[in-house]
């Protein structure tokens, strides 16, 4: 388990709600940044650190320096290995060759994406185009406008559109990855039982709880069905995390920038435009407070502009609308992993289970969320 040091006076980070909180991972500091910094010499001399990200998983700054401005990330090592770290690069670098506008990864004296330093594991990036519109709001938020959303859908589009020959197996097992073993399987009790085995922070965790008949109720109530309707989806390596924060954008309101591709992996198209409607549509961070968080037409906004580039059948729609109950229900789980195993914070652990597994695929059995899916659906009919 990773003991997370004392963060630096006065800077926050995201939470679980609403509220900002103290971070998990010290804020990256001008003596850390300069000796990194020496192994990056693309990079030159540091004359100032800019920003501090306030996203909770790891630390970032944004770096001003005798060459240009980079970003500056670091990952505890429990949460990514430099080996770990190059899946991510690889299928980055895949996309760039393809076209997609991506942040340029800087590499080390010897040649590498990655650096390895005490506990951390490093990657800077230089500063790339478009504006940061979202960057001090919190990753589930909405867009701005439904100009953003056809925008964002059409930028989905083109990723995996380029994502294709990307022939990478799946990621090997580690926290914060939305994987997709579960939804999937014809029984996907069987695959959670499978996916909760392989992880024995996360196995010990829901031991206390009553997770398996919960989670059978969930399936029993909404995956009937879907194993069927995914099982002829081509693989495809996806970001997995589509929301406006992980884009940056050009003054007419189309996407200039991708990045932040921390939980790609191995899933399918419609499963990565599932994520994304659920990302930007429902205010997950009212849920409990309102039961009214999803917003229709930023959906068929996104799924408008996903079509432009790759049309989507009758088919495709209801297979996203089968989906969306469900698509979080594999990176929730990885979250507790996280929360249990690396930080060894319980309580967190406990509100991810119960709000962001249970409760985020109970919401769409109410009113509200039976009424968004079939408002989604109606995209089907053109």
């Amino acid at each position: 388990m990773a003991k997370a040091a004392p963060a630096s006076t006065g800077h926050l980070v995201h939470g679980m709600g609403t509220a900002l909180e103290t971070p998990a991972w010290p804020m990256i500091e001008v003596g850390e940044a300069d000796a990194v910094l020496a192994r990056f010499p693309a990079a030159g001399r540091i004359e100032r650190l800019l920003w501090h990200s306030p996203r909770p998983f790891s630390a970032a700054t944004l770096i001003d320096t005798t060459r240009g401005q980079f970003l500056l990330k670091r990952h505890d090592r429990h949460v990514r290995s430099a080996a770990e770290l190059s899946q991510e690069h690889a299928f980055v670098s895949h996309l760039a060759a393809a076209g997609i506008s991506l942040p340029e990864i800087v590499r080390t004296t010897d040649g590498a994406s990655t650096l390895a330093m005490g506990e951390g594991t490093f990657e800077l990036q230089r500063r790339a185009a478009g504006a940061d519109l979202y960057r001090d709001r919190p990753s589930w938020t909405p867009f701005l406008s439904y100009v953003h959303a056809h925008a964002a859908g059409v930028a989905l589009a083109q990723v995996h559109q380029a994502s294709r020959g990307f022939d990478a197996p799946v990621r090997t097992v580690q926290p914060l990855v939305a994987s997709f073993t579960i939804l999937p399987a014809d029984d996907p009790m069987a695959a959670a039982d499978a996916y909760v085995a392989a992880r024995p922070a996360l196995a010990a965790f829901l031991g206390a709880l009553p997770w398996q008949k919960e989670l059978e109720q969930l399936f029993a109530a909404l995956a009937g069905g879907l194993a069927a309707r995914l099982a002829d989806q081509p693989s495809l390596w996806t970001h997995n995390d589509w929301h406006p924060s992980n884009l940056l954008w050009a003054a007419d309101g189309t996407v200039a920038t991708v990045f932040d591709f921390g939980l790609s992996d191995r899933t399918c198209a419609l499963h990565d435009l599932a994520t994304a409607i659920d990302r930007t549509a429902v205010e997950w961070l009212r849920l409990g407070e309102d039961d009214a968080i999803a917003d229709p037409a930023a959906a068929l906004s996104l799924i408008t502009g996903y079509a432009t580039i790759r049309p989507l059948s009758c088919a495709d729609i209801q297979t996203v609308v089968r989906l969306l109950p469900l698509v979080h229900i594999e990176f929730a789980l990885s979250e507790i992993a996280y929360f249990a195993g690396v930080l060894g914070d319980h309580v967190a652990a406990r509100h991810a289970w119960d709000t962001y597994a249970v409760g985020h695929a109970q919401w769409f059995l109410s009113s509200p969320g039976q009424d968004f899916l079939a408002q989604v659906g109606m995209a089907a009919n053109g």
